[in-house]
């Protein structure tokens, strides 16, 4: 008599030798390659570049606070002078 995990493997393996000639299988790929070619057209970008970018404008953000302080600063400097 056979083990149940044999059972299951011999199972799992008729299965799977199924789906291989199905239908079902050409309609997945067939899918997937619509899919892949759609996204190919949009112009999409990848979670890391999409990070990268993410942290660029942090910092770039950071630094135009400091630069705006730092004019503001020199514009009252400048207007103390001049008055």
């Amino acid at each position: 008599m056979k083990q149940p995990s044999d059972v299951f493997n011999d199972l799992q393996s008729r299965v799977s030798d199924l789906l291989k000639n199905s239908p079902a299988k050409d309609v997945e790929r067939n899918v997937k390659a619509m899919l892949s070619q759609g996204f190919s057209k949009l112009d999409l970008v990848t979670r890391e570049e999409f990070d990268t970018q993410a942290q660029v404008l942090a910092r770039t953000r950071v630094r135009l606070e400091e630069l705006e302080k730092r004019v503001a600063e020199l514009e009252q400097k400048l207007a103390a002078s001049q008055a």
